[in-house]
């Protein structure tokens, strides 16, 4: 396990650097920890995460529709597919995800050390990632996502223990900076910097700080001159309202119209009967993987041509709302999530994931038919 001491001004700062689900990091932990007899413990968690390693049932208290029609839904489904990639990678081998944290926590409080969190709030940095991502770049987070819950099973453990190793780390992170730069900034570089300040602020003499490996190099760096913002790192990028939302059905409004004034009334009706089409086609097909309610794939059909030409509302808001009245979760849904989550089918059969796939995969259909009909009405128009 990687460890480095840093010396600053004021204080002596030993970073523990972990693999977050690990057998050989729990006990490293703790022998670090009993060996070198901080002042303090820092911890790579935030307030939230922190609350869920102490009551697991905090999923219980969520209210779905709440999520929905807040325009959470892919900031949930984001946390519970890292959670499903942890948890079963954990089950593989025999450990709970973020068990080196725990332990951390629990030695500090038997040996009575202050612990502190020095992790950025997970929703804000979900946030930041998501407001800073174009949309084909959501569309592929959101694949990829779903294709990491299959992943799992081809890992062995000895590629978990290498993930400990900096110079596979540092190659790891430069392939993620080369296909998804926003994403390594703000979910790597950022709490780098965030939590190199939060330990420096730290008023101890000796704090012993556990993080991911990962993160070791980069706060190394930061360390040596931690001049962090935390204000700015922890402001929620205003969403964009520029004008580029509103540049499809835009285009769609002058082709429709176009087609009535160049085709006449014929080929006006046909440029709508392929939109409608498209739309409704592909996001019922979204619902439909989803395995969505029947009423629920309606939906979805009928609010896509809508909303497609209004940026402000998506059809898979709609659908998942009417997914979640008809199919309410029960108590026993939520109980249930830690466990659905750590398999492929239970992402479908708990009414809870159920309803975030009817969501983001309603969205993608009817983002999917709003691009398929683009040609479609070009081609009409042209052989008007």
């Amino acid at each position: 396990m990687p460890i480095e001491r840093i010396q600053l001004e004021n204080k002596e700062v030993i970073l523990v650097g972990t693999a977050h689900v690990s057998k050989s990091s729990v006990e490293e932990v703790r022998a670090s920890i009993e060996e070198n007899a901080p002042d303090t413990v820092a911890v790579e968690l935030c307030q939230s995460r922190y609350d869920v390693l102490k009551n697991p049932k905090n999923w219980q208290d969520m209210d779905i529709i709440k999520v929905i029609k807040e325009k959470k839904a892919p900031f949930l489904f984001a946390n519970l597919v890292m959670a499903s990639f942890q948890k079963r990678v954990g089950e593989r081998f025999g450990v709970r995800p973020g068990d080196e944290m725990r332990s951390a926590i629990e030695v500090a409080e038997a040996e009575q050390i202050p612990v502190a969190l020095v992790d950025r709030n997970v929703q804000i940095t979900i946030q930041r990632v998501w407001r800073n991502l174009s949309a084909w770049e959501k569309i592929r987070l959101m694949f990829s996502s779903l294709f990491s819950i299959l992943a799992v099973d081809e890992l062995e453990e000895d590629e978990i223990e290498r993930l400990k190793e900096k110079d596979m780390l540092t190659a790891a992170m430069e392939e993620i900076a080369k296909s998804a730069p926003t994403i390594k900034r703000v979910l790597i570089d950022e709490r780098d910097a965030y939590m190199a300040r939060k330990i420096a602020d730290i008023e101890a003499d000796k704090v012993l700080a556990v993080v991911g490996a990962g993160h070791m190099e980069g706060l190394i760096r930061q360390l040596k001159n931690p001049t962090a913002d935390l204000r700015s790192l922890e402001e929620v990028p205003v969403k964009k309202r520029g004008i580029l939302k509103w540049i499809i059905p835009l285009a769609i409004l002058v082709l429709v119209t176009m087609g009535f004034f160049l085709g006449g009334p014929k080929q006006g009706y046909e440029m709508i009967k392929w939109w409608l089409l498209c739309n409704a086609a592909f996001a019922a097909l979204g619902a439909l993987i989803a395995l969505g309610h029947p009423v629920t794939i309606l939906v979805a059909a009928l609010a896509s041509p809508i909303t497609s030409l209004n940026p402000t509302l998506a059809a898979g808001w709609f659908a998942g709302l009417s997914e979640a009245y008809i199919k309410k979760p029960r108590v026993s849904d939520f109980e249930k999530i830690q466990d659905d989550i750590a398999t492929v089918k239970g992402w479908w059969t708990n009414p809870i994931t159920r309803i975030l796939l009817v969501v983001i995969l309603a969205n993608l259909g009817s983002s999917a038919g709003a691009l398929i009909a683009m040609p479609i009405l070009t081609k009409i128009v042209l052989a008007g």
